[in-house]
This record gives C-alpha cells, structure tokens and sequence, in this order.
C-alpha cells in the first residue's frame, strides 16, 4: 500500500469517531499536508506533515504507516508521531484552560421565568 486517502488514515488514526467527520473538517479547511489545504480524496504517504485542528486540540503530525481500517488504539497510535512542538503546544493550551476554569463564575442554580425569556430571546427563537 503506496498511499491512502486521508479522510480514511484520519479515521484509522482515531483523530475522529467517523469517515463523514474527517471528511467534513477536510472540506471546511481544517487538515493541512504539507503545508497546503486537504480534500478528502487527496492521498497521505508515509513520511507526510499533517496539521489537524479538531474540536479538542489542535495537532501537528508526521505520517509512519498507512492503514485504511481502525483498529485498537495502541495500533492507531503507531501510525503517526506527533511533533515536539505540538505536545507542548497542546499541554500549554489545556493549562490554560484549567486556569481559567478557576475565575469562571457559574450561575447559582436554574434560571428563572424572566432569565428563560432573556435567553430565548438571545439564541433568536422568541
């Protein structure tokens, strides 16, 4: 196997629980190779740079096997390695967020009839 489509290596890799997931963050400019925006289709070969923001972090990898089923994690794993960049890149984001979780001001309990109404009327339903 010379190359696999990368909305499939994306799913074998476990970057995402779907095909149509990976495709879609494909098609809305989210997974970079080499530096340029990805189709679906486009190829991955072994030794490829990849850049895929998804909805938990953001992640900079080089390509080291190919595979077009998911299997175990352990086996998902081996097929790329992250850089060193992108690890602390990551670590600072979730610190940061951690922290900020600390001056987040939850609200006392269930919003009352005139909070509901404010709240329908800000999301556009009311």
């Amino acid at each position: 196997m010379a190359s696999v489509r990368i909305d499939k290596w994306l799913w074998a890799a476990r970057f995402f629980k779907t095909r149509s997931l990976a495709g879609r963050a494909c098609e809305l400019g989210r997974i970079h190779s080499n530096g340029q925006p990805a189709k679906p289709a486009r190829e991955v070969k072994l030794g490829d740079r990849l850049r895929i923001a998804t909805p938990a972090a953001e992640f900079q990898v080089e390509v080291l096997g190919l595979s077009e089923v998911r299997g175990p994690a352990a086996t998902a794993q081996a097929l790329y390695r992250e850089t060193d960049d992108s690890k602390e890149l990551r670590l600072k984001v979730a610190t940061e967020r951690r922290a900020m979780a600390q001056f987040e001001e939850l609200p006392s309990g269930r919003p009352d009839k005139r909070d509901r109404r404010r709240i329908i009327q800000f999301r556009g339903r009311g």
